[in-house]
């Protein structure tokens, strides 16, 4: 049977070609605090993802127009079902234009932060790793989970989390104490 297969990176070239390009390493840096990733991996994820968008919008500009039309009718209902550009109508042009943080600001860590449901960004990488936090009922535990629109109103709290119970049981105190 052999070994078991090494898993493959799914950031195909992500890493900088130049290692120590101190502009780039400061920007890096500045989006893993502000973002709370974990490492540059998963920023390099977020490139990889935002470069195979690029170079399908490229590759449909390039294609003559009776392919192009459908094809770009497609690629812009997807981004915009992943949440990445606001209006289906804008031109394919502006899909080049979209930097990692419209990425990053789709993951599931910034968008419990961002919703006020943790006190930091770091706090929610926690609450969703250690399961605290679900999408419509179902419990999600990656903090890199890309939220679609569709569910981003349905991100909240996992019914059977601790910090629920403990939220229901101070209101009740709170409730029986302003009744006294």
């Amino acid at each position: 049977m052999g070994d078991p297969k090494r898993p493959k990176k799914k950031y195909v070239e992500g890493k900088p070609k130049r290692l120590w390009n101190s502009d780039l390493l400061m920007s890096e840096l500045r989006l893993i605090g502000e973002y709370g990733l974990r490492n540059k991996k998963e920023l390099w994820l977020a490139r990889a993802l935002l470069r195979s968008i690029k170079h399908r919008a490229r590759e449909i500009l390039s294609a003559p127009m009776e392919v192009r039309e459908e094809a770009e009718k497609r690629l812009k209902d997807r981004l915009f079902r992943m949440g990445l550009i606001n209006d289906v109508s804008m031109p394919l042009d502006s899909v080049l234009a979209l930097d990692v943080t419209a990425i990053l600001e789709r993951r599931l860590q910034t968008i419990v932060y961002r919703k006020g449901m943790a006190r930091s960004i770091h706090e929610a990488r926690q609450l969703i790793v250690h399961g605290h936090i679900s999408i419509n009922g179902v419990r999600v535990r990656s903090p890199g989970y890309l939220v679609p629109r569709s569910l981003e109103d349905y991100v909240g709290f996992a019914p059977t989390s601790r910090i629920v119970k403990a939220k229901v049981t101070q209101v009740n105190k709170e409730g029986q104490a302003a009744s006294s």
